[in-house]
């Protein structure tokens, strides 16, 4: 650490509030945007389960609890230390009780470093100190109050959230893209085997020989029927069959005790890296306690807890040390399905929907779904050439966004690596900015 830098009080230098607590009889369905810790989940819409509030009730009572651009929020409880960013869908939302916004007091400080700041070691080691509760450890302002916190010169300030804020703004880019990639190829999968687009265009004469639409060009004409017959499904194209699950995937069973190789670096896919981002977690065999799942190649993971929160996983190279949590089932795609197909069918509404169905469990927290269970959904009707079809489609989609998840991976390993030696003064911002090349990704 330079000798400009400066140690002061945590509340000396950010100026902090916690939201208020408001009663849930206040909820509506519209009005001003009350941030729940949903929202500061990596990847997610800040909005991301938020309730709403009335305007008027709020310039009565919270006015002076509106966010602003740029602002800070922290979680106190449940995940200690989940920081997000308030954007423009924020502005002039409420966090609630639980959360606590932070800004600059003076012109010490610039907003976008204090994010760093509270990602740093020293922020984290202290709010370890602090945390306090058995089952859900927490902190809040009272704790702030007793911390410090270690201040650059403004120019390195600026410099160091440059270095790291681009980093996270690839990162976020990447996530995007995704987002919009998984999009077309599920809208894809939905318009063909759910909502049999294709077949109804040649019923209703929208799409003739030889003529390319979106989604169905023209090579593809004669692989779809041009009539619906019923099924145990309703209507269907005629010449399909209703398949289920286990038709186009088989499970991937065996178990491996990652302790037996302390010293061994594994792929570690688990629940809450997904909820986290879907970045998997490199980890040593030694740190990991229990039997994984072995993860193959193109495998498609798919969780059987809670399937009211979807969550499926597609896997591109996994390498012969990639292990999951026992919570994932994991599935290989059978001809003619590829991963991206098994990928789209398990992550549409009417196959959550129907696992939904299947839960065991008396509460949200504990329900479940046997892979038994999984094997007999039926949820499509297709003949094999179509799902051949499909599968080739989106492939060149879901590579994509395999690419741009293991970028993510790797910028996310470089910015986890920089970010403690800058925020200590370990590193100088020089340095760093030859490691990174030059902040530019």
């Amino acid at each position: 650490m330079g000798s400009e830098w400066i140690v002061t009080d945590f509340a000396d230098a950010i100026d902090f509030q916690e939201g208020p607590g408001i009663l849930a009889k206040d909820f509506q369905d519209h009005g001003v945007p009350l941030i729940r810790l949903s929202g500061l989940d990596r990847g997610a819409s800040l909005l991301a389960g938020c309730n709403y509030l009335d305007p008027k009730l709020v310039e009565k009572k919270w006015a002076h609890f509106r966010l602003q651009k740029g602002d800070i929020l922290l979680s106190t409880s449940a995940s200690l230390g989940r920081i997000a960013v308030v954007d423009d869908e924020g502005v002039g939302a409420i966090a609630y009780t639980g959360i606590i916004r932070m800004r600059p007091r003076d012109d010490r400080l610039i907003a976008p470093f204090i994010r760093y700041l509270l990602e740093g070691p020293n922020f984290q080691q202290q709010v370890e100190a602090f945390g306090v509760g058995s089952v859900i450890r927490h902190f809040g302002p009272m704790h702030l109050r007793q911390m410090t916190v270690s201040i650059p010169p403004l120019n390195e300030q600026r410099a160091i959230a440059h270095i790291l804020g681009t980093l996270d703004d690839k990162i976020e880019l990447n996530r995007r893209q995704n987002e919009t990639l998984e999009a077309m190829a599920r809208a894809l999968f939905k318009a063909w085997f759910v909502d049999f687009e294709p077949v109804r265009a040649k019923m209703e004469g929208r799409w003739q020989r030889g003529q390319s639409l979106p989604g169905l060009p023209a090579h593809l004409y004669d692989l779809f029927p041009d009539r619906l017959v019923e099924s145990e499904l309703g209507e269907i194209p005629e010449g399909w069959r209703v398949f289920s699950f286990g038709d186009v995937a088989q499970q991937g069973k065996g178990a491996v005790n990652p302790t037996d190789e302390p010293e061994e670096r594994f792929t570690h896919y688990s629940i809450p890296a997904y909820d986290s981002g879907r970045i998997p977690v490199i980890e040593l065999g030694g740190s990991i306690k229990s039997n994984k799942t072995p993860v193959p190649d193109g495998a498609v993971l798919v969780s059987k807890l809670n399937p009211h929160i979807p969550r499926v996983w597609l896997v591109g190279q996994a390498g012969d040390r990639a292990v999951c949590s026992t919570e994932f089932i994991v599935w290989a795609p059978k001809p003619p399905a590829n991963s991206a197909f098994l990928y789209c069918l398990a992550s549409s509404s009417e196959f959550v929907e129907s696992m939904c169905q299947l839960v065991t469990g008396t509460s949200n927290s504990h329900q479940r779904v046997k892979p038994d269970q999984l094997r007999e959904i039926r949820v499509f009707a297709a003949n094999e050439n179509v799902i051949a079809a499909f599968s080739n489609m989106v492939e060149a989609l879901m590579n994509q966004v395999l690419q741009n998840s293991q970028q993510s991976r790797t910028i996310a390993q470089l910015r986890d690596t920089l970010l403690p030696k800058l925020i200590s003064g370990d590193l100088r911002v020089q340095d760093a900015e030859l490691f990174s090349g030059g902040g530019e990704m």
